[in-house]
C-alpha cells in the first residue's frame, strides 16, 4: 500500500514504518522534515503539512496517529486545549481531503485511546461499554465522530482506542521503571486499579491487521487481552527488571504532582479487545510477564 501517515516520528508511527517499509511505502507528515528524515530514513517522503498535497487520491490509506502527548504536562485549561486541537484540527482536514477525491484512501484508520470511557473501575470494558462523561471521553468521543466523518461509502474508517504502549524504546514505561532502576519502586495508589496494556509489538501488527482485513470497522481496543492491577504490574515489572517492590506512593502524593491527569493512573480501566480477538488476531505477547520479560530479557 501508498499509505500516508501522521504522527510517523512518534513511538508507534516510526515503529510501524520500521517494521512495514518493505511492504508498504510511506508518506509522513512532519513539521522538521530534516529531523523526520534523519529518524525515518530516506525511503520515506516527508512533507511539512497535509495542505502541500493536492489530492490523496494516490494514497491506498491513511493512518491519523498524530496528538499531543496526554499525561506530559498537567492539565490546565490551556494544556487541555492544546491536547484536544492537535488531535481534532488535524483529523479534520485528513476527512476534508478523504471527502474531497472522487476515488479516496479505500481505508482511514484514526488515532483514539482507552480513556474514551472514562473512569470505570473494576468493570470489564468492551467496545460496548458505556462511557463516564469526563474529559478523555470528550476528547475521545469528538475525536472519533471527526474520523467518522470520512464517506464510509468509500473508505473504511477505524478508530484505535490504544491503551498503554510498552516498549523499552520509552514512552510510559520509561517513566514507571525509572524508580524501580532507583530501587525506590513500588504501587501507586491502592495499587487495585487496573492497567490496559499493549506491547509495542503487538501494537503495530494490529494496526497491519486492521489495515488489511477490509471486514474491520468503527472502534476497536488495541490492548492485550490480560490487564492486570497496578499491585500485580508492579510486582511484574520488579520481578523482569530484578529490582525490590517495596514502596507505595500515596493517591494525595500523584495529585499534587499531577493534577487532573492523575485520574489516568489512580482509577484506571480494565479494557478488553474483544472486537480484536473476534477477527482473529493473535497476540504474540498477551500476558504482562510475557510483554516485560521480553523488554528487560537483556
Amino acid at each position: 500500500m501508498n499509505i500516508l501517515l501522521t504522527g510517523g516520528t512518534g513511538l508507534i508511527g516510526s515503529e510501524f514504518i520500521r517494521q512495514f517499509s518493505d511492504k508498504h511505502s510511506f508518506t509522513v507528515i512532519s513539521r522538521d522534515i530534516a529531523k523526520a528524515k534523519d529518524k525515518l530514513g530516506d525511503s520515506v517522503d516527508v512533507i511539512e503539512n497535509i495542505a502541500s498535497i493536492k489530492t490523496f487520491e494516490n494514497f491506498d490509506a491513511v493512518i491519523n496517529l498524530a496528538g499531543e502527548p496526554i499525561a506530559d504536562k498537567r492539565w490546565t485549561d490551556t494544556q487541555k486545549k492544546r491536547i484536544c486541537d492537535s488531535r481534532w484540527d488535524i483529523t479534520a482536514e485528513l476527512v476534508s481531503k478523504i471527502n474531497s477525491c472522487e476515488t479516496p484512501p479505500s481505508v482511514f484508520l484514526s488515532g483514539s485511546a482507552i480513556g474514551y470511557y472514562g473512569s470505570q473501575g473494576d468493570r470489564l470494558v468492551t467496545e460496548e461499554t458505556s462511557p463516564r462523561d469526563e474529559f478523555t471521553h470528550d476528547l475521545c468521543a469528538k475525536w472519533e465522530a471527526i474520523a467518522q466523518g470520512a464517506d464510509q461509502t468509500k473508505t473504511r474508517v477505524v478508530t484505535l482506542r490504544t491503551g498503554v504502549v510498552l516498549t523499552e524504546k520509552g514512552g510510559a514505561l520509561g517513566k514507571m521503571a525509572l524508580p524501580f532502576k532507583l530501587g525506590a519502586g513500588g504501587t501507586l495508589g491502592t495499587g487495585t486499579q487496573y492497567l490496559a496494556w499493549i506491547h509495542l509489538r503487538d501494537m503495530v501488527r494490529a494496526i497491519s491487521f486492521l489495515l488489511e482485513d477490509s471486514a474491520c470497522t468503527g472502534a476497536f481496543n488495541l490492548t492485550a487481552p490480560e490487564p492486570v492491577t497496578n499491585k500485580v504490574f508492579s510486582k511484574t515489572l520488579a520481578k523482569a527488571m530484578g529490582r525490590p517492590c517495596l514502596f507505595n506512593l500515596p493517591s494525595f502524593v500523584m495529585k499534587i504532582a499531577m493534577g487532573e491527569s492523575s485520574k489516568m493512573i489512580l482509577e484506571g480501566q480494565r479494557v478488553i479487545p474483544q472486537k480484536l480477538t473476534a477477527a482473529g488476531f493473535k497476540f504474540e505477547l498477551p500476558s504482562v510477564e510475557e510483554a516485560l520479560n521480553e523488554i528487560y530479557s537483556d
